[in-house]
């Protein structure tokens, strides 16, 4: 089978680009994590960035955060060059960041949770205006939480993503990065967050996704980009690739024990015997012993020593 991958150093994304990397590097002493990194978001695209641990998806998102500077590259957002070299700037160009712990603090309601730090207070707090706009970002999202005055320990898991999402939409961003969005929710809840990526798309806003889970980025995501060792190894229709493809790219190899395994199974059941007789007894092997034969048909030998 063909894999339907372009070229693996420049990802093209379809639509007007909002953010497009090139070249970025960024290492810790001797440890190359990024390496070369190519990486187009268009508007209303979301596009999946996978790969295995040590892979460089956490760092890449954290130079896009602006945690990290990079070592070398340059980033390219709504079509002029810029740096980010910190969190701050990160925000204001309009790149919104939801992290895995997604940040929230527990013993706050969701109104306080989504203007932490950007509290509405020209002379005190205004409690009626935050709580009006709490509502209007949960109601654009499609949010399932009754009372935005509950803590946030009393909410799901999906519930919390909702309101991490909800506040990253506060700055009114072109981008949103969502670092492993699903990890550790069940079925319902994963559900729940999959439906608000593609409410989140509908927007018109670019999201890069980090996952492990194929059958989510599958659900979801319009391209998947392949880091592999801190460099880009593929980028894929998610339309004309299969998760076997997409598995192959980030592990680096095709011809593996499963693939070899599966192979087989497929030769024997095209060539089943005609007949199930009784097996034949067993050939002297070299040293003129006869080999005893197991239940599944192999010979075995004890050779002593």
């Amino acid at each position: 089978m063909t894999t339907m991958a372009v070229d693996a150093t420049r990802p093209l994304a379809t639509g007007r680009t909002v953010l497009r990397l090139d070249g970025i590097s960024k290492s810790f002493g001797a440890v190359a994590a990024l390496t070369d990194i190519n990486l187009d978001v268009a508007a209303g695209e979301v596009v999946a960035v996978v790969g295995d641990n040590g892979a460089g998806k956490s760092t890449l998102v954290k130079v896009l955060a602006g945690v990290h500077a990079p070592d070398s590259g340059t980033i390219v957002f709504d079509g002029r060059p810029v740096e980010i070299p910190d969190p701050g700037t990160a925000i204001s160009l309009g790149i919104a960041t939801v992290f895995q712990d997604l940040a929230l603090c527990e013993n706050l309601d969701v109104v306080e949770n989504l203007f932490l730090g950007q509290e509405l207070s020209p002379y005190r707090l205004d409690e009626v205006e935050m709580e009006k706009r709490s509502w209007g970002l949960l109601k654009q999202l499609s949010a399932r939480i009754a009372t935005v005055r509950v803590p946030i320990a009393s909410l799901s898991g999906g519930q919390r993503q909702t309101v991490a999402i909800a506040r990253s939409l506060l700055g009114d961003p072109k981008i949103i990065i969502l670092d492993e969005p699903t990890a550790a929710l069940g079925v319902a809840q994963t559900a729940e967050v999959l439906d608000l990526i593609e409410r989140v798309r509908e927007r018109g806003l670019g999201v890069v996704m980090i996952s492990h889970n194929m059958e989510d980025v599958r659900a979801v995501a319009d391209r998947v980009v392949v880091l592999r060792l801190g460099r880009n190894n593929g980028v894929f229709d998610v339309e004309t690739v299969s998760s076997d493809q997409i598995v192959a790219a980030i592990t680096g190899a095709t011809d593996n024990v499963v693939s070899r395994r599966a192979a087989r199974r497929a030769g024997h059941s095209d060539t089943v015997p005609a007949s199930s007789g009784p097996p034949a007894p067993d050939a002297p092997d070299a040293l003129g012993t006869p080999g005893a034969t197991s239940a599944a048909g192999v010979s075995t030998h004890e050779v002593s020593t």
